[in-house]
């Protein structure tokens, strides 16, 4: 399978290396990748620059983000929220249309510092933005309410715990769900709350993620719904 994964960040990195090891084939996409390489400062939370990332991963291409969409049979978005819509319109609706269109991203608004803010939020999400923004294209909303390690990784976490999934095309929540079985979450533990407008309350799990964080002191943690 041919994944685009859509921002260079921490996210985006993780899953693409998580894919990669999976035997995928797998292109970062990026805005300008000259300018990408050409960092040589860590990011805002201390991770290394993407080129010396990269150079660990000579299995992983990157390239525009036109280039990566339309090379892929799925692509997933893990680009900021605030700029999912600008980022996927530079991937090109074309080269999103008929495809899986996987959402791992948040919409946060730090205009106002810590901690942020959704936007949008309560009567729309993200998710339901991209897919008026790309009606071809089957987006589906998950892996959004936990760090990223846990998202490829969630054996490193002791007893059960959830993913969350929604949208509105059976068959990409399917496949999708196929993805997170390789990624080693148990059925049991993929939750399917029905149609994308539940990605407004995945979102919005976001303000509580970060207060667990804060309250904690670690970010290696998830959510579990007990069950009677």
């Amino acid at each position: 399978m041919r994944y685009a994964v859509i921002g260079t960040g921490i996210v985006g990195r993780t899953l693409a290396a998580k894919l990669a090891s999976l035997g995928h084939r797998v292109a970062v996409g990026t805005r300008d990748v000259e300018q990408t390489l050409a960092r040589t400062e860590p990011d805002g939370y201390g991770n290394p620059p993407y080129a010396l990332w990269a150079a660990e991963h000579p299995e992983i291409e990157l390239t525009g983000f036109a280039e990566a969409a339309a090379g892929a049979d799925t692509v997933v978005n893990a680009s900021l929220g605030s700029a999912s819509i600008g980022a996927l319109t530079a991937a090109g609706a074309e080269n999103l249309a008929g495809k899986v269109l996987i959402d791992v991203a948040n919409p946060l608004d730090f205009s106002n510092g810590m901690p942020p803010t959704l936007d949008p939020v309560n009567t729309d999400s993200l998710a339901e933005s991209i897919q008026r923004a790309f009606p071809a294209a089957r987006v589906v909303k998950t892996l959004n309410t936990m760090n990223c390690s846990v998202m490829v990784e969630p054996g490193r976490l002791a007893g059960p715990h959830e993913v969350f999934l929604c949208g509105d095309d059976e068959a990409a929540k399917k496949e999708t769900a196929e993805l997170l079985a390789a990624f080693g979450w148990p059925a049991g533990s993929v939750v399917d709350l029905g149609d994308l407008t539940a990605a407004r309350g995945t979102e919005q799990l976001l303000p509580l993620w970060i207060r667990v964080w804060g309250a904690l002191g670690t970010w290696d943690f998830n959510f579990h719904v007990q069950r009677a």
